[in-house]
């Protein structure tokens, strides 16, 4: 069973290499931390705000080349984790047609924000890693 969550913060530490994305339960109060990369991290922060670049980055562009190919992100899946690594799931679809691309989960969740996709996570995922929702 999938559960839809919501980003819930970014944590950017600029003296530290361990960025991290909480995603939220949108329909309960569980919380998962997944750590990403800087420039991830700074990815997702720049299309929440609404900064956008002059040019296209990476998660940009690979938005602009999938809906030039006619198809379009139906969803984002963190579905597994093993040995401490997330797996996540990118599904695209293309007349009827669904592709599921494996992904890093934070090059999906940064493509997912700016496509502003909504984001799963299998349950027996959240309910490995979750915690409580702390404001």
């Amino acid at each position: 069973m999938l559960i839809q969550v919501e980003l819930a913060r970014i944590l950017i530490q600029e003296t530290d290499d361990t960025h991290i994305v909480e995603l939220r339960e949108k329909d309960g109060e569980r919380v998962m931390p997944i750590t990403i990369g800087f420039y991830e991290a700074a990815a997702i922060e720049r299309r929440l705000l609404g900064h956008l670049p002059p040019r296209p980055l990476t998660h940009e562009l690979m938005s602009d080349i999938i809906a030039k190919l006619g198809a379009e992100i139906e969803k984002i899946v963190i579905s597994d984790l093993q040995e401490h690594t997330f797996f996540a799931k990118i599904v695209l679809k293309h007349e009827d047609l669904v592709y599921e691309i494996d992904s890093r989960p934070s090059d999906a969740i940064a493509l997912g924000v700016a496509s502003e996709v909504p984001i799963f996570v299998a349950e027996q995922v959240l309910e490995d890693v979750s915690k409580p929702f702390e404001s």
